[in-house]
């Protein structure tokens, strides 16, 4: 609805610069969208102008919209104009925005939707950032889904993105399963445990933390390792790099079955080195300073951020220091206008650090960091816990929600209607997913339920699947019987009933969602629309036959908002990660 808000605020800056006798800004006009249907279609307040005419809104509204009846070049938009209270009510004429909505979606196609106002510049988005001790987890899935998202709605809206992920193979942790391993492992392979190696990699993070319990000492031998491993003694590196490479490749298995992919990956043993020569730098500038223990620190009180080591006394490195090095490392590499790190919301205070240290190093850039802070992504009995081994593993989360789909089709009674029931279940589980993940608004905590996650009804991907397959199976019989419809034409004056009205609305409304998505780094703007698309869609396809009706021409008519109703759902649903299936 944007073009048409967008007239109708011009307009009536217009009309009241005129009646007043005063320039008044665009962006004086406000455009609301009334509460219910029958006040009509837009909705402007008029009581900011009532110390300008000294007078009552309501009087305001009365003569402003006697003015706009006077107006011939307006009077083909709209089919009523309405005074209620201190609001201006326009009730737009239906046929003339039902053929310019379904001309321009027809025409558009898959670019329906997509703008310029980021257009020349240039967003590098991080997200996922897994640790190389162990398997990617519900809370990565939440973060994976999000970036993918938020990246694909900048691109939606012309920005040139680059994806990235910071793979954190070094530090602590990665010793304290290292440590493990070498302590219980036994010198045991993934394939000989018949486990992928990620997962191979998080029992023994998972053991390392039973073991320290009873054994403090362990903690020492970790730290000592990471001394080594900076120091590049072979043996430390040797294990290193075999454990890593396990790692790794049993998260790049969950990538690709999830959908993830980046155009570049750092890994943190490529970075904190130039993280390190960083804060040398700041050393010199004497925006840093040294303790007598040889360790380097930063002071933020000023900045109500207290103080923050940045180099350990031994010499070793942080994740903050190698967050600065590749922070410039990337500026280097594709000098980007706005970065955004997608970062669970525990992180808040590491990010805030890390911005004020690349200002005071002098980085102009650092003012366009941006910390997406996502809530937590909990299940129904709990939160989860890496070192405890509590954690949702991804691939088994979606193993669960396969055998859940699977089961649905079956209960269902649509295996037949399907291809293949496996890989339908697969794209339906995926769906299930990230749609669940994404409906909430990112900012905010949010419970994942596996079974609430999977089903056909309600707010979930697989009712938007359901109803996307659903249209498909309405426009194939069309095919198959176009013939006995001509000459029929396409008459959007035909579009008469309110549930085609709000039909035509939400269409309308689609390329002002994408935008507003990618204002607020929010995809659960595009979820909540598509799903009032989708409800929209059943309570007419309930009440109103599409291809059993006696008016060749209506047919062809809701046909054509039909296919409009489907594209918008195609486009929608390839930024939010779920697949759109023909069959289901």
């Amino acid at each position: 609805m944007n073009e048409y808000k967008l007239f109708w605020r011009e307009l009536i800056r217009e009309v009241v610069s005129k009646e007043s006798g005063r320039s008044i800004d665009l962006e004086e006009i406000i455009a609301e969208i009334p509460p219910r249907p029958e006040l009509g279609d837009l909705a402007f307040p008029m009581f900011p102008f009532a110390p300008l005419f000294r007078t009552s809104p309501k009087e305001i509204a009365e003569r402003v919209a006697g003015a706009i009846k006077q107006d011939h070049h307006a009077e083909t938009t709209y089919r009523k104009v309405e005074v209620q209270g201190s609001y201006l009510n326009i009730h737009l004429s239906r046929p003339i925005v039902s053929a310019s909505i379904l001309t321009r979606i027809n025409k558009e196609g898959r670019e329906y939707g997509r703008n310029s106002t980021l257009a020349g510049s240039k967003v590098m988005v991080e997200f996922s950032c897994p640790n190389t001790n162990k398997p990617l987890h519900l809370g990565h899935l939440r973060n994976d889904t999000l970036g993918m998202s938020i990246s694909r709605i900048m691109q939606e809206n012309g920005a040139a993105v680059l994806r990235v992920n910071l793979i954190n193979d070094r530090g602590i942790h990665i010793c304290q399963s290292m440590l493990a391993y070498r302590e219980f492992g036994g010198n045991s392979t993934p394939e000989q445990e018949k486990l992928k190696g990620d997962h191979l990699v998080g029992e023994y993070y998972v053991r390392f933390n039973s073991w320290v319990k009873d054994n403090p000492e362990a903690e020492e031998a970790a730290r000592e390792m990471l001394k080594a491993w900076e120091e590049n003694q072979p043996e430390v590196r040797e294990l290193w790099e075999k454990m890593n490479n396990w790692a790794i490749e049993g998260i790049e298995d969950t990538y690709r079955r999830t959908g993830i992919s980046f155009d570049r990956i750092y890994r943190e043993s490529e970075t904190y080195q130039l993280g390190r020569e960083e804060v040398f730098r700041g050393l010199e500038k004497k925006v840093f300073y040294r303790e007598k223990d040889g360790s380097v620190w930063v002071d933020l009180s000023d900045q109500n951020l207290d103080r923050k080591v940045l180099l350990r006394s031994d010499g070793t490195t942080l994740y903050l220091t190698q967050d600065i090095g590749t922070a410039v490392q990337r500026q280097e590499h594709w000098p980007f206008d706005r970065l955004i790190y997608v970062v669970a919301s525990e992180q808040r205070y590491h990010f805030q650090v890390l911005f004020q240290v690349l200002k005071l190093l002098g980085h102009q850039w650092a003012e366009n960091l941006f910390h997406l802070a996502y809530g937590m992504v909990n299940l129904p009995q709990g939160k989860m816990k890496s070192r405890e081994g509590t954690v949702v593993d991804a691939d088994d989360l979606l193993d669960n929600l396969v055998s859940l789909a699977g089961k649905e089709i079956h209960d269902r009674e649509r295996a037949g209607e399907v291809d293949d029931i496996r890989q339908t279940a697969e794209k339906i589980a995926l769906g299930a997913l990230n749609y669940y993940l994404l409906q909430a608004s990112p900012y905010k905590d949010m419970i994942f339920n596996p079974a609430e996650s999977i089903l056909f009804t309600g707010n979930t991907g697989p009712y938007l699947q359901y109803t996307g397959a659903r249209i498909a199976s309405i426009l194939r019989k069309f095919r198959e019987r176009q013939a006995s419809f001509s000459p029929a034409r396409v008459k959007p004056e035909l579009l008469t009933t309110e549930e085609e009205w709000e039909i035509i609305k939400l269409l309308a409304s689609y390329p002002e969602v994408v935008n507003q998505a990618a204002v607020e780094l929010n995809p659960a703007i595009i979820t909540s629309h598509l799903y009032d698309l989708a409800k929209s869609f059943s309570r007419f396809y309930h009440d109103h036959p599409v291809l059993h009706n006696d008016d060749p021409d209506l047919v062809v008519t809701r046909i054509e908002l039909v296919n409009s109703v489907l594209q918008v759902m195609r486009n929608g649903l390839s930024l939010i990660g779920v697949p759109f299936l023909e069959k289901m």
